[in-house]
């Protein structure tokens, strides 16, 4: 059973930043394609970045493209997400799991960003 745990998150001003990171405990998660994801208020959930088991290949959501950079660690079994000029509209509760969603979702840690 992967636990997922999600940290970092806060209330930043509107061009701040935020680091995330999730850890995943239970399995290695070296050969698994990981993905953060988020869900703003009352909107569906949406992938934002992913990153391969190698880490040689990133994708990200065009919104925040140029402004958020997906990294990992495999050997801490952590993956981290920097979140550089953040907007009001990345407001949301960011979650990673892998990219097809395989495992249990953590809880999650709120994003807000005040204007």
């Amino acid at each position: 059973q992967v636990q997922l745990v999600e940290s970092g998150g806060g209330l930043v001003q509107a061009g701040g930043s935020l680091r995330l990171s999730c850890a995943a405990s239970g399995r290695t998660f070296a050969t698994y394609t990981m993905t953060w994801f988020r869900q703003p208020p009352g909107k569906e959930r949406e992938r934002v970045a992913t990153i391969t088991w190698t880490g040689s290949n990133t994708y990200y959501l065009d919104a925040v493209k140029g402004r958020f950079t997906i990294s990992r660690d495999n050997a801490k079994n952590t993956v981290y997400l920097q979140m550089n000029s953040l907007k009001p509209e990345d407001t949301a509760v960011y979650y990673c799991n892998t990219w097809g969603s395989s495992w249990s979702w953590g809880q999650g840690t709120q994003v807000t960003v005040s204007s």
